[in-house]
């Protein structure tokens, strides 16, 4: 253990281990990905998938091993035990900040199937994990804004196409469908700007949900409801590294997954589109009361 040196030692420890890390699992990753990209064939993929996902979680597995190398963080986690390793899953959480995906990674490591992500299209270019992203099949997700929306709805069809190829992916490797039904990080301006009437949550946005729901919802075994609460403040991620991340918690609950939701219109049935809001804004108020009484305890 390293705790006993200064923060800034320890980050740059900690990064650098990360780089290493990540530049050695990548080299393997990527010339599997190049053998995909050179046979398209579903036969290949259904042998290689498993094989990169093995190197992604051996990646997360060695991101583990540094993080309790540099890091006295105490990890208060509930619920994660209760998951069987099999199948295919959603997982909806909650989203506070740069550090949410490597907490997530963390504690949910070889207790379900390997998360994947919707990412925004601009993550493509971060230097070396922007592929390795591509190469293990993560959604890029372009952001249009409303006026682009008014203007052009045919825009819309873009992440819905992207959604279903990713999909179609996932089908034929157990998978988790990771989402942030936030789409954006938790910030008391943003807070503000929306008048969101829960406490610690932004308005949860149902489209990829629904879309995911549609392409792939009656192979997924259960929702896991995830709550990710950093109870002694948001960390930056060099926060993150330098080990002034004290305390993380994570709260994860199953819940079935309603068999009307794998098969309803949200485009087109202002009915169905309207159940599902409520669905999620119920799961909303569960997890802002949580956050409350997490903060509070």
């Amino acid at each position: 253990m390293l705790v006993f040196l200064p923060p800034v030692a320890r980050g740059v420890i900690a990064f650098a281990l990360l780089l290493i890390n990540t530049l050695f699992w990548c080299s393997l990753l990527f010339t599997l990905a190049l053998v995909r990209l050179v046979l398209p064939f579903k036969a290949v993929r259904v042998r290689i998938d498993p094989l990169l996902n093995a190197i992604a979680t051996a990646w997360v597995a060695c991101n583990s091993g540094w993080m309790r190398l540099t890091q006295r963080t105490v990890w208060d986690v509930q619920g994660i035990d209760e998951l069987p390793y099999r199948g295919w899953y959603l997982v909806n959480c909650n989203h506070q900040g740069a550090v949410d995906i490597f907490a997530l990674q963390h504690v949910m490591n070889r207790r379900i199937p390997m998360l994947k992500f919707f990412i925004k299209q601009q993550l493509f270019y971060v230097p070396v994990i922007g592929l390795a992203w591509w190469a293990l099949d993560f959604p890029f997700m372009k952001r249009h804004s409303k006026a682009a929306l008014r203007k052009n709805p045919a825009l819309r069809e873009q992440d819905r196409e992207t959604t279903r190829r990713a999909c179609e992916k996932f089908a034929l490797v157990p998978t988790s469908v990771m989402n942030f039904a936030e789409g954006t990080r938790f910030t008391p301006a943003k807070h503000a700007a929306q008048g969101s009437p829960y406490r610690h949550l932004l308005k949860p946005k149902a489209g990829a949900l629904a879309l995911a729901l549609h392409a792939m919802g009656h192979q997924f075994h259960s929702l896991v409801d995830v709550t990710l609460v950093y109870p002694d403040g948001v960390p930056t991620f060099w926060q993150f590294l330098c080990g002034r991340a004290t305390r993380v918690i994570v709260r994860a609950r199953q819940l079935p997954i309603p068999a009307d939701f794998c098969v309803g219109d949200y485009e087109g049935d202002a009915e169905f589109r309207a159940t599902l809001h409520r669905w999620l804004a119920d799961l909303w108020e569960y997890k802002d009361r949580q956050i409350e009484g997490l903060l509070r305890g």
